[in-house]
C-alpha cells in the first residue's frame, strides 16, 4: 500500500521528490518532458563505464563519447538532446521491425509457427540454443530467429525482399533509410557464425529461403543508417498502433504491434531482458552499435545512442538512461495505478 502522509515518493539515489506520472494517462507537459531529458543527459553523459564493439571493425572506429538521446510521443512531439542526429547503423534494433513486417505480412499465427516467440535466456548468437529448443528458431530477436525472420520477408528476388525491409523500416522512421556499405562490407567479411547459424536451421527445415541470401539481406538490414531521434520515432510508431506519429503513415497493423511487443519485452535485451524489464517495465531492443529503442504502448518511444558496451552488448549509458526516463515519464508498463490524493477519478 502506498504511503498516505500526502509526500511525494523519494528517489532512492538522490532522496529528492519524484513526479508520479505512470503508465496510464499520457505524456507529461513538453517543458517538463524536456527538463527530464536535459536533466538525465547531463547526469549520465559522463558514464565512462563499458567497450566500443570492435568485433566488427568499422564499428570499433566510433568515439566512445558519443551521447543521444530522443523521446517521441504517439502525438508527433519530439525531444532530443546530444548527439540525438548522429547517424549509426541499426544492427540488432532491425529485428524488431523485420519481425513487424513479417508478422504483419504473415499473419501473427504463421509467424509464431515458423519462428517462435520464447526467449532463451542464452547469448544473441547461441549454437546451443538451436540444438536445445525443439523448435530451432527460439524467436526473431535473437540470430537464429531473426535469420529465419530475413527469410520470410516478401519478394521474389534478393533484391526485393530487401527493397521491402528498406522500405517498411524507412515508413517507420519517416525517412528514407539508406545502408553503410563500409560497415556491410565489415560485417559480411566476418559473418561466418551468422552463415553457419543458417545453414544449420536450413538442416533443420527452419529457414524460408537460401540460407546464404538470407544472411547476406540481414546484413544489409543490419547496415541501414538510423539516429536516435529515429530510433524514438519508431518506437513512437510501434506505440501507435503502428502509424508513425509525424507523418501519419501506417507501417503495419494495429495486431500486429500487439504481437510484436510481448516478444520484444521478454527477449529484447537477449540473457539481459528480465533484468531489463524488471528494472525499465518496458519492450526495449538494443543493438551493438550502441542503440537502444524503447517503447511506451500509447505514450511514445525512446531512442538512445551511446557506443560503449556492456559485457551482454547492450549501451551501458543508454540503459542508465532509459531507466531514469521510464521512472520520471511515468512509462513503465507496470506502474499502472498512480497515488490517490483526492477524491478517485472516474474512468471514461
Amino acid at each position: 500500500m502506498d504511503d498516505d502522509d500526502g509526500s511525494a515518493p523519494l528517489d532512492e539515489e538522490h532522496d529528492h521528490p519524484t513526479p508520479e506520472w505512470v503508465s496510464t494517462g499520457s505524456l507529461p507537459s513538453d517543458t517538463e518532458i524536456q527538463t527530464i531529458v536535459s536533466t538525465g543527459y547531463k547526469r549520465f553523459r559522463h558514464v565512462d563505464e563499458g567497450a566500443v564493439a570492435d568485433y566488427i571493425p568499422a564499428l570499433a572506429e566510433v568515439s566512445p563519447e558519443a551521447f543521444g538521446v530522443a523521446v517521441a510521443g504517439v502525438h508527433g512531439r519530439v525531444f532530443a538532446i546530444g548527439d540525438a542526429e548522429q547517424e549509426f547503423t541499426i544492427q540488432s534494433i532491425s529485428k524488431l521491425f523485420v519481425f513487424a513486417l513479417v508478422c504483419n505480412a504473415l499473419g501473427p499465427a504463421e509467424a509464431r509457427q515458423k519462428l517462435g516467440v520464447n526467449s532463451t535466456g542464452l547469448p544473441f548468437d547461441s549454437v546451443m540454443g538451436i540444438e536445445l529448443n525443439e523448435d530451432r528458431t527460439m524467436n526473431p530477436m535473437v540470430n537464429a530467429g531473426a535469420l529465419a525472420t530475413t527469410s520470410l520477408v516478401p519478394g521474389a528476388s534478393p533484391e526485393e525482399k530487401f527493397e521491402h525491409i528498406v522500405a517498411g523500416l524507412s515508413v517507420f522512421a519517416g525517412r528514407t533509410l539508406v545502408v553503410d556499405e563500409e560497415v556491410y562490407a565489415s560485417e559480411a567479411a566476418t559473418n561466418d557464425r551468422n552463415r553457419g547459424i543458417a545453414h544449420l536451421l536450413s538442416g533443420y527445415g527452419r529457414m524460408y529461403c537460401d540460407p546464404d541470401v538470407a544472411t547476406d539481406i540481414y546484413t544489409r538490414q543490419c547496415s541501414l543508417r538510423v539516429s536516435a531521434r529515429d530510433l524514438a520515432v519508431m518506437g513512437a510508431t510501434l506505440a501507435d498502433g503502428g502509424v508513425n506519429p509525424l507523418t501519419g503513415a501506417r507501417a503495419v497493423s494495429s495486431g500486429s504491434c500487439r504481437r510484436v511487443l510481448p516478444v520484444l519485452a521478454t527477449a529484447g535485451l537477449y540473457e539481459r531482458s528480465g533484468d531489463w524489464l524488471y528494472d525499465v517495465g518496458l519492450p526495449g531492443k538494443s543493438g551493438v552499435s550502441g542503440g537502444i529503442v524503447t517503447v511506451s504502448p500509447g505514450k511514445g518511444g525512446v531512442g538512445t545512442f551511446s557506443p560503449p558496451l556492456d559485457e551482454a552488448g547492450n549501451s551501458v549509458r543508454g540503459q542508465r538512461m532509459t531507466t531514469y526516463l521510464s521512472e520520471r515519464l511515468g512509462l513503465n508498463l507496470f506502474t499502472s495505478s498512480p497515488r490517490q490524493e483526492g477524491p478517485a477519478e472516474s474512468e471514461g
